[in-house]
């Protein structure tokens, strides 16, 4: 008989849960649970793991749980796993509960800090809202082992409905082509706000990914804006920086990623960034030129928190928009980078307010006291006084227009 297993337990795991599934000839579902938790909660599990193994079309099998506070997302994950290792099932999934989407992301939204979650690990995913990153990255690619690549992308489809990650953005970072052509197949029926497609070097790899999504959003009636976000990591990905940037309508930003890139030139990645300098200011360029955002890469070192606010200080000064971050105690620190100083962000409403009490006058020229204000001084103002509105620093009907 054949026999599939999936998910973790032991006394290090948290949120998870190892399912074992050995198909039989007959005698229905057997269920053998370990859990913590079955005196409160074993009867909705013995309901679940029938109510999912019935969905997946497998009317005889014994199935052992040994449940580590899995959640029923997860249970429903990691059954389904089981079950498609062992070959048997109808293919059909089984997504466990799933709360309502929230709103649409826009193309323009904040994207000051991004917060990676090993997709194979949901005790990460919980809580991972309370930390009010811009964003949270659901990641299939480097933090997941190979061998768990279909486990995880299971995992990852559950937790895009059914965790609540509050205001954050809900981001997956699919794995290199063509394997992350796979993972679309089953993230896009779940409308996630953006994809990262990791490793790009042509423009005809996010053209593929485009039609990709636009095929399955089609067959799954998904109607929500899917958002693209390329990551550049060699050479050649940063030579091509425009001609990505521009391949798709569905591109919101471009970001890159430094270790790949420094690995791919044979460098040492520095704390100063000396070594990648000309390959963030050609994001930089290329991303402004596209008109969408640039975003900066992680910064790895996590208990230099003074590193991390220079670094981010200065990615904000060069022209990016964000950067990634590897935990939570990062965010702060990364909203605080790209935050506009007070006296930079008074200037820029005193700039706004000029320039539109000029506009109602019908004048052609902005002056501020006895200083005249070049256009593109004007129009720096008014990009910092939107951002800031984004950010909550000024109430929506204050500081001109938006």
């Amino acid at each position: 008989m054949r026999r599939g297993e999936a998910g973790r337990a032991g006394g290090d795991v948290r949120s998870d849960v190892r399912v074992t599934v050995e198909e039989r000839a007959s005698g229905g579902i057997e269920i053998d649970l370990q859990s913590r938790v079955a005196l409160y909660y074993g009867d909705d599990i013995y309901r679940q793991v029938r109510d999912v193994m019935c969905t997946l079309g497998v009317g005889h099998a014994c199935v052992s749980i040994a449940d580590e506070g899995a959640l029923p997302f997860v249970i429903a994950a990691r059954i389904e796993a089981a079950v498609r290792r062992a070959g048997i099932g109808n293919g059909q999934p089984a997504s466990g509960d799933s709360t309502p989407l929230p709103q649409a992301s826009s193309k323009e939204r904040l994207r000051r800090s991004r917060l990676y979650l090993p997709g194979n690990e949901p005790k990460y995913f919980i809580n991972a809202g309370l930390h009010a990153p811009d964003a949270v990255i659901l990641d299939l690619e480097d933090s997941v082992h190979p061998a768990e690549k279909d486990a995880a992308r299971l995992l990852v489809r559950n937790a895009l409905r059914a965790v609540n990650f509050g205001a954050a953005e809900r981001m997956v970072r699919i794995n290199q082509l063509p394997l992350g052509l796979a993972d679309l197949e089953e993230i896009v029926p779940q409308s996630p706000d953006l994809i990262l497609v990791p490793k790009v070097e042509t423009a005809t790899q996010i053209a593929e990914v485009d039609a990709a999504i636009a095929r399955i959003a089609q067959q799954a009636a998904v109607t929500r804006p899917i958002w693209l976000m390329p990551i550049l990591e060699s050479a050649l990905g940063i030579e091509n920086a425009f001609a990505i940037a521009t391949a798709s309508e569905r591109i919101c930003a471009l970001t890159i990623g430094l270790e790949d890139y420094t690995a791919d030139l044979g460098v040492v990645k520095t704390p100063t960034g000396a070594e990648s300098l000309y390959a963030r200011q050609r994001v930089v360029n290329a991303a402004h030129a596209a008109h969408v955002q640039a975003i900066d890469s992680v910064f790895g070192d996590v208990a230099d928190a003074e590193g991390l606010l220079q670094w981010g200080e200065a990615s904000r000064a060069m022209g990016f928009q964000g950067m990634g971050c590897i935990h939570p105690m990062q965010i702060e620190i990364i909203h605080r980078a790209f935050t506009p100083s007070k006296a930079d962000l008074e200037k820029a409403v005193k700039i706004v307010a000029a320039f539109e009490e000029a506009q109602s006058k019908g004048l052609g020229v902005v002056s501020l006291g006895s200083k005249m204000i070049d256009a593109p001084v004007v129009h720096r103002a008014v990009n910092l006084v939107a951002r800031a509105k984004r950010m909550g620093l000024i109430p929506a009907g204050e500081g001109g227009q938006s």
